[in-house]
């Protein structure tokens, strides 16, 4: 199926989770804030909400340096 991503479109399977995305986008998921279709996702739901065809997320990663 397909989704937004930070406003590209990409390909995710059938059924994915948040946690699934982040997987495959390589993303650390203690260090990103999702938004799925306009609402936040908490960490805790990251396993078990579920990506539909055509969904829209954003994602914003904080990033520490010095």
């Amino acid at each position: 199926m397909r989704v937004m991503v930070n406003g590209e479109g990409i390909e995710v399977e059938d059924g994915a989770t948040v946690a699934a995305l982040l997987n495959q986008l390589g993303l650390p998921g203690d260090r990103t804030v999702v938004e799925l279709s306009g609402q936040v996702v908490t960490r805790e739901e990251h396993t078990s909400k579920v990506i539909a065809d055509g969904d829209t997320v954003e994602l914003i990663r904080f990033v520490g340096g010095g």
